[in-house]
């Protein structure tokens, strides 16, 4: 790990004055909330918006939700993919059925999905994994032919468009996260939105038993985005990056999924969400550009795209472990991104014993991602370009 100026993967901007509309919707809770709540349905043209604690709990609700629709118990996802969904499908009280991916798009390899169905099959989530959309219109056609539910995980692409639409909008049910590392952030949160009446008077009702966070807890977020503010900037990162207790950069299987709506100081920090989404993609959208103009890349999504990171897949697990090496020597923040399978996680592997996904299994062994936020410097891209300009993209 070095020290001194060190780039976070993965990171969202807080400011100054972030931090104080926090402290007017610590003051003002309900204005804050309701304010937030009408500028997302407006935004996104949804009918119903449930405002919840992480992006894992907007998901579990929304499972939750059409849980008590159906009696059908599975939901189908790709092999590889974010390991809170997993979690959240488990803490919903429901299976996960898995489908082999595609090595180049990262989305459900279609050849097989419809293999997956059955008349157990409660809903297939599409995720738009590192903000490359999957193909919602496939899935859609496939999903409404059967009467299974279409879920949109957009927790890692707010404000990211396909064929004109917002992506989280498309399927029945769609979910943003609002975590440190997403497009936008306010700490830790989650947003459900859906135009369907009947998901949405599902979810009210599971929203309506949600406790709301109490003043300890609200004082202990707010002074974590006081602190994430000050050391996610790249001269102070190598601190808490360097304090192993943190585990800052690993993958762990969220054991717990606590389930409450979002505080009304969280709201406070969202208030301007709008113009900092379309800043923050948009310079995404230009450091991608930046690098498939110097690198040899292979891109899921064409160029000029706001990827939340720039997932490159390296010809071999030995190329992958030697660039990232040397990125946390110089402190890049290249990532190895998820490093297992959905199948191998320690934690739920023994339900999967009979599954084999080699696609998932050969992007989690030499997918290598490039940030892509607003604190890479031109210096640093020019350091990640010289690291990677040799690279050998599968």
């Amino acid at each position: 790990m070095k020290i001194g100026r060190t780039l976070p993967p993965a990171a969202a901007p807080l400011c100054g004055a972030d931090l104080w509309h926090g402290v007017s919707g610590i003051l003002s809770p309900e204005r804050a909330l309701r304010a937030l709540e009408k500028e997302i349905r407006r935004h996104f043209a949804a009918s119903d918006v449930f405002l919840v604690s992480s992006g894992t709990a907007a998901l579990t609700l929304a499972l939750m939700a059409l849980k008590s629709l159906s009696p059908k118990t599975e939901v189908v996802i790709p092999a590889y993919t974010c390991f809170s969904v997993p979690a959240a499908i488990l803490k919903a009280g429901l299976r996960p059925v898995l489908c082999d991916i595609s090595p180049t798009t990262f989305d459900f390899d279609h050849a097989l999905v419809e293999q997956t169905l059955n008349a157990n099959t409660l809903c297939v989530i599409a995720h738009h994994l590192f903000g490359v959309p999957s193909d919602v219109d496939r899935l859609r056609t496939l999903c409404q032919g059967r009467g299974i539910f279409m879920v949109e995980d957009a927790a890692q692409a707010m404000g990211v468009e396909y064929k004109g639409r917002r992506l989280g909008t498309t399927g029945d049910v769609g979910i943003f996260s609002l975590g440190r590392g997403k497009n936008i952030t306010c700490g830790s949160g989650g947003i459900l939105l859906t135009n369907s009446a009947p998901i949405a008077e599902a979810a009210a009702r599971l929203y309506g038993r949600l406790e709301t966070p109490r003043g300890t807890e609200v004082l202990n977020d707010f002074i974590k985005a006081v602190l994430m503010t000050i050391f996610i900037r790249p001269r102070l990162y190598w601190i808490p990056a360097a304090l192993p207790f943190l585990r800052l950069g690993d993958t762990i299987f969220p054991r717990e999924i606590p389930l409450k709506r979002m505080s009304g100081m969280k709201a406070g920090l969202l208030r301007g969400w709008r113009s900092r989404l379309t800043r923050s993609n948009q310079v995404r959208s230009e450091t991608a550009t930046y690098f498939s103009q110097r690198l040899p890349l292979r891109l899921a999504h064409g160029p000029a795209h706001p990827y939340l990171r720039l997932p490159v897949l390296v010809a071999t697990p030995k190329e992958r472990e030697r660039l990232y090496s040397l990125s946390q020597q110089c402190g890049l923040g290249l990532s190895v991104a998820y490093p297992t399978p959905i199948n191998e996680i320690a934690e739920i592997r023994a339900a999967f014993h009979d599954g084999r996904f080699p696609s998932a299994r050969r992007v989690a062994e030499s997918l290598l991602t490039i940030p892509t936020h607003h604190w890479l410097s031109e210096k640093d891209k020019r350091a990640i370009a010289e690291l990677c300009r040799d690279i050998s993209a599968a």
